[in-house]
C-alpha cells in the first residue's frame, strides 16, 4: 500500500512539473510536438498518427519507445472499445444467419488482435537487456498478427449480400483500429532501426 501510495505522489508531482513547464516554457511543449509529427511521417496515416499521440507529447517528449508505446496504447483502448462494440451488434439478434456469421467471425479476430496488442505491450515494458532484438521481433509479430487479424475482419463484410448500415458500421470502425495498428507498427519498426 505504501508503494502505491508513493506511486500516486510520483505522477502527481509529474503532471504538475510537466504542466508547469509547459506553461513557463511553452518551447519545451512546441518541440515535443515537432517530434511527434516528424516522428509520424514514417506511418501510412501521418495525420491519424499525429492526431492521437500529440495529446501525449508531454509523456512521450523525444523518447522513440514513449512514442511506440503511446501508440500501442491507443490502438489498443480503441481496439477493446471496437471489439465491444462488433459484439453488442452481434447480441442484437436481428441480422440474417450470413450476417451474423461475419460478425461472430470479426468478434473472435478483434479478441486475437486485443490479446495480441495485449502482449506486445507487456513485452514494451521490459525492453532493456541483451534479449532487445529478439523482444522487438515478438512486439513486431504480434502488431502484424493484430493487423492481419482486423483485415480478415473487414474482409468478412465483404459483397453486397450484407445490410449496408451494419457492414459500414463495422467496417468504418475497424478500418480505424487497422490504421492505428498500421502506424504503430511503422513506430515499432522505427524503433527497431
Amino acid at each position: 500500500m505504501e508503494s502505491f501510495s508513493l506511486i500516486i505522489i510520483f505522477l502527481a508531482f509529474f503532471c504538475i512539473t510537466n504542466s508547469w513547464a509547459a506553461r513557463f516554457e511553452p518551447h519545451l511543449l512546441e518541440s515535443n510536438d515537432d517530434f511527434i509529427k516528424t516522428s509520424c511521417e514514417v506511418t501510412r496515416y501521418p495525420d491519424l498518427c499525429y492526431q492521437v499521440l500529440s495529446p501525449y507529447a508531454s509523456t512521450i517528449q523525444d523518447d522513440h519507445t514513449q512514442l511506440a508505446n503511446a501508440a500501442l496504447n491507443v490502438t489498443l483502448q480503441t481496439a477493446e472499445s471496437t471489439s465491444n462494440m462488433v459484439l453488442n451488434l452481434l447480441k442484437a439478434h436481428n441480422q440474417m444467419p450470413k450476417e451474423a456469421g461475419a460478425i461472430r467471425d470479426c468478434v473472435e479476430n478483434m479478441k486475437d488482435s486485443v490479446d495480441e496488442l495485449q502482449q506486445s505491450l507487456v513485452a514494451m515494458k521490459d525492453l532493456e537487456g541483451p534479449d532487445f532484438e529478439m523482444k522487438m521481433s515478438n512486439i513486431q509479430t504480434w502488431v502484424s498478427a493484430a493487423l492481419t487479424d482486423e483485415d480478415t475482419c473487414m474482409d468478412g463484410f465483404e459483397g453486397n449480400a450484407m445490410n449496408g448500415k451494419v457492414k459500414e458500421t463495422i467496417r468504418s470502425y475497424i478500418e480505424r483500429v487497422s490504421q492505428l495498428t498500421s502506424n504503430a507498427l511503422a513506430l515499432i519498426n522505427k524503433l527497431v532501426n
